[in-house]
């Protein structure tokens, strides 16, 4: 296991950043590949999270949050018959993308970052 701390510094180290940052960024992939935004970061979390404990827990952050959000569009294509599901669609889309912006430049900057407003399947 890599050392999560170097030189005294409290936070995790340059490695388990940038992982962590791109486990979050990893979720723009669904924009591409089919069911990609959970695969991504199912992927680097599963590949990382034995490695840095900082990865572990923001691999399962973004993987909560792909899930919540694809629980969210599933409600909202549903939604769409009638009609406010184009307007929930718009406004998730939004949301999704901003709090992915979000979260990965905290993690890149060593916060624990925690999404809002979400289920927390793996704990």
């Amino acid at each position: 296991m890599n050392q999560e701390k170097q030189n005294g510094d409290s936070g995790p180290d340059k490695d388990a950043r940038n992982w962590a940052m791109i486990c979050h960024l990893s979720a723009l992939s669904g924009y591409f590949i089919p069911l990609g935004n959970v695969l991504g970061p199912l992927i680097i979390w599963a590949i990382k999270k034995d490695e840095h404990a900082f990865v572990d827990e923001q691999g399962k952050e973004a993987i909560n949050f792909q899930l919540s959000m694809s629980i969210a569009y599933l409600i909202s294509i549903v939604l769409v018959f009638v009609l406010i599901g184009f307007l929930m669609l718009g406004i998730l889309a939004v949301y999704a993308l901003v709090m992915i912006i979000i979260a990965s430049i905290k993690t890149n900057d060593g916060v624990d970052f925690r999404y809002p407003y979400i289920i927390r399947f793996i704990k």
